[in-house]
Formats: structure tokens, C-alpha cells, sequence
């Protein structure tokens, strides 16, 4: 991953000085961000002593990366043409949208391009709890101590209660389904289907807190990162796109910066600019299921396109408690929905290969 980070930071040095002309910078870094996502997925695919965990973790990792250098390469070009405006004034905004700074009153140096790159700069970024680059980041003004030991202590506890909840309950579960999947009873597939979206659901809570909650505030306050805004009131949500907007606060900043505002400044409309940003994390979500699995049966890319008709009938029919319902109703019964798909769809394949 370092070779992917350091061409980045090396071709916009370039770029800053005027020694790549800006058509050949864009191609290089989308040549570097598309290797970026094959090289990972070739060696999931081919690596045949990688479980689908382990392929789920590296394809993660990568895929963060990809948005964060993306991001860089963005709000550097920015800086460029600022640079080269000169007196025009761009209304471009190259931190992160409704950044709250009350975390942020420690005092840093200020940076301007193209002094920000740097390695520091760089490998600050990397790995900074945020998708969205800018010059100079909101800090806090010292690290918590006790804050940090309650956030590790958390991380620690939830792992090992995720891993158990995992082996002793869903995995039971899934296993107890298959057999009316492959016979095809529909009453019993309700039924299991029933079961497993409680563990489910209760996995995904706690993986939500584990995550964004515990480990991004450990990391954030391990590089003083006063932008804490990980989540909002996602779980008061009575519409599909608040609840998309408001669950992973990073991702949603991401695309409204980099794809959503861009699309629109371009033309085009806000339904084919919110059903686009629904195809990239489609694509994204398919990415980190199917490649792991070494299948491709499109379920998870489906579910999330299925987002946007589902979107349109909540919003237009659905308000206030029923759309909250809706909400709800969507994350406990489709995550398992999915969930069996693809088990089903693992265990016929490897199954069938050991007979």
C-alpha cells in the first residue's frame, strides 16, 4: 500500500511544480487508483490460503485508501487552480462540510500549498479517521488519557463479545437454514430467516458502536483529530436518505464533496446524482462481499440499488413514525435477506465440491 501512497505524494509534488502537465497527472492517478483496487482483489482471488475475513479486511483497508487518495488528489487540484486564479476567489470549501471545530483549539501550524506535501502531511492523512483531505485538519489540544483507556477497553470487550455472539449464535443459526433453503420451504425459510435477524441485528449494533464509536474515537484521539463527527441520530431516521446520510458520517462527507456537489455543478439532476452515489457504494459493497467470497451472485449490489426505489416510497408515503418503522424494518429483515443469500449460495458451491 506504501507504493500507492507514496506515487500519490510524489505525483502531485510533480504537479506543483509544473514538470506533469494536469491531463497527465489525472491519468496517472486514476491508473494508480484503479491498480489500487485490482492488485488486492487479484491476490484475494488467487491466494487460495485467504479466508473470506481475511480477504474482507484487506479489501477494506484498500478501499478506504482508495477514497482517502482520491480525496487528496482532488483537494490538491483545487489548491492548483486557486494557485493559478490568483486574484479569483473560488467558492470551493477544501475541509469537510459542517466540520464542528469546538474539539480543535489546539494550536498548529497553519499550512498552505504546496507546502502540505510532505510525508508527515501524508501519512497524518492516511491514517486520520476522516476520507476528506484538507491543508489543515481541526486538532485537539492534548490526549485524553482516561479517554483513550475507555475506548480501548471498549474495543477489547466488544471484539470478544462480537466473535462469541458470531460462533455460538449465527453461525448455528445460518447452519440450521440451509437445509430449507435447498428444499425450498418457504415456511421454514420465513421462520429461520426470523431467527437469524435478531443475532443479526444485534451483531450490526454492536459492530456500529465497535467501530465508529470506540475505535474511531481511539484512533482519532491517539493524532489529537478534533473532527469527532463520526455518526448523527441515524436510528431517529423517518426517511431512507437520512438514514444513509447520518449513519457513516465520513463516507456520506465523502461523496457529497467529491461525487454528489461535483455532479451537480455539472448539471445534472439530483435524482440521477443520488441514484450514482447509490451505484458507487453498490459497487463498493459488492467489491468487499463477492471478491472475499470468490462468487459473484450481485445480491449486496442489488440490495443497495434497491435503496432507491425504497427511498422514493418512504419518502412519498411514509412520514414520521412509519417512516421511522420502514427504516428499521429494512436494516433487521434485509441484512439477513443478504446474509442467507450468499451462505446459501457458499455452502451449495463448496459443498457440492467436496461430494
Amino acid at each position: 500500500s506504501n507504493i500507492f501512497i507514496l506515487s500519490a505524494l510524489y505525483l502531485e509534488r510533480r504537479l506543483a511544480v509544473g514538470t506533469v502537465s494536469e491531463t497527465a497527472g489525472w491519468i496517472l492517478h486514476i491508473f494508480n487508483l484503479t491498480c489500487m483496487l485490482i492488485f488486492p482483489s487479484a491476490t484475494v482471488l488467487t491466494v487460495t490460503s485467504m479466508t473470506p475475513v481475511g480477504g474482507v479486511i484487506s479489501l477494506g483497508i484498500y478501499t478506504v485508501l482508495f477514497l482517502k487518495l482520491y480525496s487528496y488528489q482532488d483537494s490538491n487540484r483545487w489548491c492548483r487552480e486557486i494557485r493559478q486564479a490568483r486574484a479569483k476567489r473560488l467558492t470551493r470549501s477544501y475541509s469537510c462540510p459542517d466540520v464542528p471545530q469546538s474539539n480543535g483549539s489546539a494550536v498548529h501550524s497553519h499550512v498552505s500549498y504546496p507546502g502540505n506535501l510532505t510525508h508527515r502531511d501524508m501519512y497524518y492523512f492516511v491514517f486520520a479517521p476522516t476520507l476528506c483531505y484538507q491543508l489543515n485538519f481541526p486538532r485537539s489540544p492534548r490526549v485524553r488519557k482516561r479517554f483513550l483507556m475507555r475506548r480501548l477497553f471498549e474495543m477489547l470487550f466488544l471484539m470478544q463479545l462480537l466473535v462469541g455472539l458470531i460462533q455460538q449464535w449465527m453461525v448455528p443459526t445460518i447452519q440450521n437454514s440451509m437445509k430449507p433453503f435447498q428444499e425450498m420451504d418457504f415456511s421454514r425459510m420465513v421462520e429461520r430467516l426470523l431467527k437469524l435477524a435478531v443475532p443479526n441485528h444485534l451483531i450490526w449494533l454492536l459492530f456500529f458502536y465497535w467501530f465508529f464509536h470506540s475505535s474511531m474515537n481511539f484512533v482519532a484521539e491517539l493524532l489529537q483529530f478534533g473532527d469527532r463527527e463520526f455518526y448523527r441520530d441515524w436510528w431517529n431516521s423517518e426517511s431512507v436518505t437520512y438514514f444513509w446520510a447520518n449513519w457513516n458520517i465520513p463516507v456520506h462527507k465523502w461523496c457529497l464533496r467529491h461525487f454528489y456537489k461535483p455532479m451537480l455543478k455539472r448539471g445534472t439532476n439530483k435524482f440521477l446524482a443520488q441514484t450514482a452515489v447509490f451505484l458507487v457504494s453498490a459497487f463498493f459493497h459488492e467489491y468487499l462481499v463477492s471478491i472475499p467470497l470468490k462468487m459473484f451472485r450481485l445480491w449486496a449490489f442489488m440490495g443497495m440499488m434497491a435503496q432507491v426505489p425504497l427511498a422514493w416510497f418512504v419518502g412519498r408515503y411514509l412520514n414520521g413514525n412509519y417512516g421511522n418503522a420502514a427504516v428499521w424494518m429494512s436494516l433487521i429483515i434485509g441484512q439477513p435477506v443478504a446474509v442467507l443469500m450468499y451462505v446459501h449460495d457458499y455452502y451449495v458451491i463448496h459443498h457440492s465440491s467436496t461430494k
